[in-house]
């Protein structure tokens, strides 16, 4: 039964995310699956039968050994684990999705940015692997902050020659995520069934949620909505003083990760009307990464659907938002070209 239950919902929070027939199966790529992220994300993947081979990297040398935990569980799924520095570019062949938690955690007291140095050089060198191993894969970036980390990403592929904007992704779906759990805890809705975009980026106030645009429609006075719209932007700090020191968001981003992997592949295979929202290479706003619903397809992005028609609120949160993730992005574009 709990196989079950894993396989229509846990994975992918609905069972609609499962609906693609067998046959269109892929081969995955998830490096840092040893971590806090990687692991709880890999057991969800593992349950997809979208995926045919699941390739888990990482530096730590425990790497097989979750491989090996995975693949005792009655799924079609082949994984094989990869662990240590030498092993990373085989661990990318021939892989058509890879999907990046690598990097060190939030602690208490630290901001996106206090990341930078540390997870901004795994990026850096994981795509470079990238582009060299499997330079038409569909790349996820959930390393923080991921603001910059998008950007390092894009110039590393651009210094390799192969960069397609269509095919680079920072995961912001834990921010639907969010969004969608506290909307319909305040509604008392099913929040299954509750959708709400959220666009920008990936940390404080570059974080937009679209109320306006929510489905259900919703009704918030402003003395509601300017608390909602806060504890979305700062959602991951929550997790990291509730887990006192022990680690920042894991699991949720772990359940986020997979929901966007699948939603990709299920692109990739041809089913039309996938939308997710991401952070992608952009020309909506005057920077050039933001955020918004995209339409997925076989090369990725197949449509950006644009900010929409957004409210007074939400327009003020846009033009808050710009000067801060411009710096962000420039940050990020700055260190891949020293």
């Amino acid at each position: 039964m709990l196989s079950q239950v894993l396989r229509s919902k846990v994975a992918v929070g609905q069972s609609r995310y499962l609906s693609t027939a067998a046959v269109n199966r892929s081969k995955v790529a998830v490096l840092g699956a040893a971590g806090g992220i990687g692991q709880p994300l890999s057991l969800l993947l593992k349950h997809s039968p979208l995926i045919t081979d699941l390739s888990l990297f990482d530096v730590s040398p425990m790497t097989p050994g979750v491989a090996v935990d995975l693949s005792h569980m009655e799924t079609r799924c082949r994984v094989k684990g990869f662990g240590g520095p030498d092993k990373l570019k085989e661990a990318l062949q021939g892989m058509e999705l890879v999907i990046i938690p690598a990097g060190v955690p939030r602690k208490p007291g630290m901001s996106r940015d206090d990341l930078f140095n540390v997870n901004a050089s795994i990026v850096r060198d994981l795509a470079k692997a990238c582009a060299e191993v499997c330079p038409k894969a569909i790349i996820g970036i959930i390393s923080n902050p991921v603001n910059s980390t998008v950007p390092i990403a894009a110039e590393i592929l651009k210094k390799a020659g192969v960069f397609d904007p269509r095919k680079l992704f920072g995961v912001t779906t834990l921010d639907i995520v969010r969004a969608n759990t506290f909307i319909a805890e305040l509604k008392g809705l099913d929040p299954s069934n509750v959708n709400c975009p959220v666009i920008g980026a990936h940390a404080g106030i570059t974080i937009i949620p679209l109320i306006s645009q929510c489905k259900p429609k919703v009704e918030f006075t402003e003395a509601q909505l300017k608390p909602l719209t806060a504890r979305i932007q700062e959602a991951g700090t929550e997790v990291v003083k509730a887990k006192a020191g022990a680690g920042s968001a894991t699991l949720s981003m772990a359940y986020a990760g997979a929901r966007f992997a699948l939603a990709v592949l299920r692109g990739m295979k041809g089913e039309q009307g996938v939308v997710e929202c991401a952070y992608v290479k952009s020309d909506v706003t005057e920077v050039p990464y933001f955020s918004t619903p995209i339409v997925l397809g076989p090369n990725g992005v197949e449509k950006n659907l644009g900010l929409g028609k957004l409210s007074i609120y939400e327009e003020g949160l846009v033009k808050a938002a710009i000067p801060e993730l411009k710096k962000n992005i420039q940050k990020g574009e700055k260190f891949a070209n020293q």
